[in-house]
Order: structure tokens, then sequence, then C-alpha cells
């Protein structure tokens, strides 16, 4: 397998408007994450990826941009971003961009241009058609929520919104359009940046002739319909000859409807689209199964998710590369969804959960907040809410399909995409130590018992466990590159598999319950180094997992079994 270092490295992703505000203003900045770059290197990551900088409206949080070359106001301005990249570099950290290119903003100059008649240069760089019998164009639905379809009066035609009304989808199929964003893409490379995290990219291919999609138990088609288009491969190749062949940079597509075998096409090892891909089964495990939406508060079933897992990590082997997540801008916290946050489980299960992650084959990615296992906020009301998804589905879900807002709210709760965006918890000052103003979102009340100084003030703390697993990533070739054996793939509550080499191996072994559970490794196992373990003054000899326990053995006699 080649070797490359966006293989051997961890990806820190920096939700900018949520993790350090440098001037009282409420809202995190780039100097406010400049301010805390010490921390992420003592923490050891390698890359940041920054969840979009750019000039915004700020309708989706960011993800609709108005500008692609100009700083958001509110998080400083090129030459506070200048200052942050020559500074990480400095420190030995990468930074990697996220780039929004299915859609754009409605205040986007290029929309602007576009929407004002038919005739004009841009009139077709969106997708408008016409009305069908006096309506939208389709049955499509947009992801939050409502129609996907936008009547303008003034070109008397719909545009298509995948997301919200104030994000127009490009078209894609129009070569101009694709010329203007390599140019862009450029742009930023040639100011040093190193990579690409691209937004819903396997979206920008619409499927032909843009039929009706099937509904599945809501109100439209649904807009998955759009992933993995007949162009989307082709447009990416032609990226890639353009803009991502020309430099040194780590790619990652957010690859929603992504099947096996397309991860395969989009993050193939002969480089010649992106570098791997976010595949979103895992973290689908666990919608609501009674009306087929994702807002749910069952817990994140561990049978079905080893199992996929482990598809993923057979599939790719030696093919494509993973991307290890289970944390990010859009998720609620894992250790809320898949661990035991009361005070007991919290920081035991938060390090079993992380154990399991990073010990896989891929580049594993850690969402702010993730090391000090930072907990979902407790939403006592829908008018906590302030991400617009969460926002729209409760009141389409109530209006619209009469379901209970006293049944609905905790499974919005359970799943807002707000949980992800609370601000940092840096300490047990007042906001957590986030900002000397007004929060632009409520901090979590949990901040005075989380937070980072208090961790990195505690040896046995959970920062101090992601830093162990990032030092042994970045210390063994067979973390990395080992290739990976799913063990009790039938047992629901124990999550065990081996990683190996020819010459050597190792054993992750841990328990999601909160019951002790009998497992006694294998004496090759016993006989091996104990490379992590969550659980102080226990031994993996005595055949017992305590609740939410984790280790990694490690094997290098050389007798090893192939899988």
């Amino acid at each position: 397998m080649k070797k490359t270092w966006w293989k051997e490295s961890v990806v820190y992703q920096i939700y900018p408007r949520s993790f350090c505000d440098s001037d009282g203003d409420g809202i995190g900045d780039l100097n406010g994450i400049r301010s805390k770059l010490d921390y992420l290197k003592k923490l050891g990551i390698d890359v940041i990826w920054l969840s979009p900088i750019y000039q915004s409206p700020n309708d989706d949080n960011g993800y609709d941009i108005s500008d692609y070359e100009k700083i958001m106001k509110e998080f400083g301005t090129m030459e506070d971003f200048e200052a942050l990249l020559s500074e990480a570099h400095e420190k030995g950290i990468k930074i990697v961009m996220d780039l929004v290119v299915n859609h754009t903003s409605d205040e986007h100059r290029w929309f602007i241009e576009s929407r004002r008649d038919r005739e004009n240069e841009k009139s077709d760089f969106y997708l408008w058609r016409d009305p069908v019998s006096g309506h939208e164009p389709n049955n499509w639905g947009s992801c939050f929520s409502g129609s996907a379809w936008q009547y303008d009066e003034g070109r008397g035609q719909y545009y298509l919104h995948l997301f919200s009304k104030k994000q127009p989808d490009l078209n894609w199929e129009n070569p101009k359009v694709r010329d203007e964003i390599f140019s862009m893409m450029e742009r930023w490379c040639e100011k040093g940046i190193d990579g690409f995290r691209m937004d819903v990219i396997s979206l920008i291919s619409k499927p032909e002739g843009l039929p009706d999609a099937p509904v599945r138990g809501g109100l439209y088609g649904d807009p998955g319909i759009c992933a993995n288009g007949p162009h989307v491969h082709e447009y990416l190749k032609e990226m890639n000859r353009r803009v991502l062949s020309r430099h040194e940079l780590m790619t990652v597509g957010e690859t929603a409807g992504v099947t096996l075998e397309e991860a395969k096409k989009y993050a193939n090892s002969d480089g010649s689209e992106l570098n791997m891909v976010f595949q979103f089964e895992h973290v689908s495990l666990d919608g609501n199964r009674d009306y087929g939406f994702k807002w749910s508060t069952e817990k994140m079933p561990l049978l079905h998710l080893k199992k996929n897992l482990a598809k993923w990590q057979l599939g790719l082997d030696g093919v494509a590369w993973n991307s290890l997540f289970l944390c990010n801008h859009d998720q609620p916290r894992i250790v809320s969804r898949l661990g035991n946050d009361s005070a007991e489980y919290r920081e035991r299960s938060a390090k079993c959960i992380a154990t399991v992650l990073h010990m896989m084959q891929g580049t594993p990615y850690i969402y702010q907040g993730e090391e000090l296992a930072m907990s979902n906020y407790p939403f006592k009301s829908p008018e906590e809410f302030k991400d617009l998804e969460s926002v729209n589905a409760y009141s389409e879900l109530t209006e619209k399909l009469k379901l209970e807002g006293s049944k609905l709210l905790p499974m919005i709760a359970a799943k807002s995409r707000d949980n992800a965006r609370t601000p940092m918890q840096w300490s047990a000052e007042e906001n957590a130590g986030f900002t000397s103003g007004k929060p632009w979102i409520p901090v979590n009340p949990n901040y005075r018992e989380i937070n980072a100084e208090e961790e990195l003030s505690r040896p046995d703390s959970v920062f101090y466990y992601y830093q162990k697993l990032i030092s042994l990533r970045h210390s063994s070739e067979l973390i990395v590159y080992g290739h990976f054996e799913l063990l009790l793939p039938e047992d629901p509550e124990l999550f065990v598999y081996r990683r190996y080499l020819p010459d050597r191996e190792l054993l992750v072994a841990a328990n999601f319950s909160e019951r002790e559970r009998e497992y006694l490794p294998e004496e090759r196992f016993l006989a091996g180094e104990l490379l992590i373990h969550n659980m102080e003054g226990r031994s993996p000899q005595g055949g017992r997992l305590a609740p939410y326990e984790a280790y990694v053995l490690e094997n290098r006699s050389g007798v090893c079994h192939d899988a």
C-alpha cells in the first residue's frame, strides 16, 4: 500500500463560529483559533479542517457563500487568515479548507446576475426550470424541509435548492461554472493551503431529466436521488487534472448516499479523484424506524455499527482509503449518542469510543470538544434551536404531519446539529472561557465540570487519552496500514477486532455496555504489550471487561494468524 502523509495524519475539525472568540462579540473568529494553536499542537494533531470562513449572510452558518475569496467579517480579515496559516505551518500543522460548491448563497454575484433574466451571461449558472401545470418541476424535497424548488417572479421560473432556499444549486453541466470554481480553487492553493474538504460533493451531478424521486414517509421526494449522479466522477477527474494534481493536497469528499463501490471510484488508489470520502451509513443507523427520518432518541446500535464499519474497513483495504469519524458539525455528540454521558461513565465511555475508532485503518477526524468528551445540550423547548434544519423540521412535522410537539422535541433534541455547535468549553469561567461577550448560541451548562483547563490539569483525562492515541498512530505502521478482522461479529455489546501485518498484530477489545462481560484474549496477545487501556489497575488477563472498558494489545512475536 502506498504510504502518504495524509494517511498517517490526524485531523481536527474546527467550527470557527463556536471555537474561540478573540474580540468579545460572542462569535468565534480566526484570531481565536490562532490563540489555541499551542493547545492543538499539544494534543498532537497534524491537520486543521476549517468549516467555512468565507463571506456569507449566514442563513446556514457559513455554508451559504456569497464570496469565495473574502473572509466573513465576524471571523476577521484575509490578513488574519494568512497569519493563521503561517503560524500553523510554523508549528507543523496543515490547514484544509471547506469547499462548498454544490450551491452558493442567493446573494452571490453569480446568482444575482442569473436571476436577472433568461438571456444574461450567467443565466444557466444555476438550475432553472419552468413550472409544470402551475407548480414545481418535480416532487423533490429539500434536505432542510419543504420543497427543493423556489419560484422566482422575475424569471417566471423555479430554481433548485437541495438545502435552504437561500442556497441555490449550481449547474455543473455548464463548463463556465466549472471554470470559475477551478480558478477559485487554484487561487486558494496558491495561498498555500493544504487541501479541501468538499461539502456534499456527491450531489453536484443531478440525474438526467430531473425525474420525480421516491417518497420515503415524508411529504416530498427524497433529494438523495441526486447522490452519485451520472457525471460526478467526470467532474472530479477534471477538477483533479486542473487543480488538485498540481499541488500537494489532502482531499476528502462529503459523499452523502455513497456506496462501497462508488467510494472506490471517488477515493481510488490511482489518485485520479479524491484521497478519501466521508460515508454516512454508520451515522444513519439510529434513525427513526417508525417515521423514516433521522429524528430519534434511539441509541446507536453497536451490533449494526461494528458490522458496518467492518464492511468499509474490508471493502476499501488496498483499494481506497477510509476516513474515520463519529462526530462533526452535523452530528450530535458521540458520548451522548453511543456512549454514556452520565457522571459515572462519561469519560470512560468516551475513551472506549475513541479507542475503537482510532485503531482502525484510515485517517481519524476529531471534532472540537470530542477530546474533552463534550456532551449534548439539554434542550427544553423548540425555541432553543438555532440550527435551520432543526427549526424547519420541528415546524413542518408538527404542522403538516401533526406530530405532537412533546413527542417530537426529545427526538430533535437528541439529533440536532446544535449539539455540536455549542461553544467550545475552555474553562470554568463565565461562558466557558469562549467569549467575554454574549455567545451566539448558549454554552452547555455542564462547562464548569467539563472543560479543557480542568482536563489539562489531570493526567487521566480524556484529553491526554486522545493525545496518547494520536502518538501511537504516529509511531505505528501497523495502526495506520494494518489489515482488519472483526471478531465476535454477533455480540451486541463487545467490539473486538484485530489489525495485522505479516509479522505483527494488535487486538482491540471494548465493552459498550453498563455491565461486566467475560472476555479473555488469546494467549499470544496476553503475552504481548499493552499499548493503551482506559482503566488503570485492571489487567486483560483477568478475563473480564468492566462497563465501557477498552484496551489494545500488540503481539510482536511473529506468530500471527492471517484472517
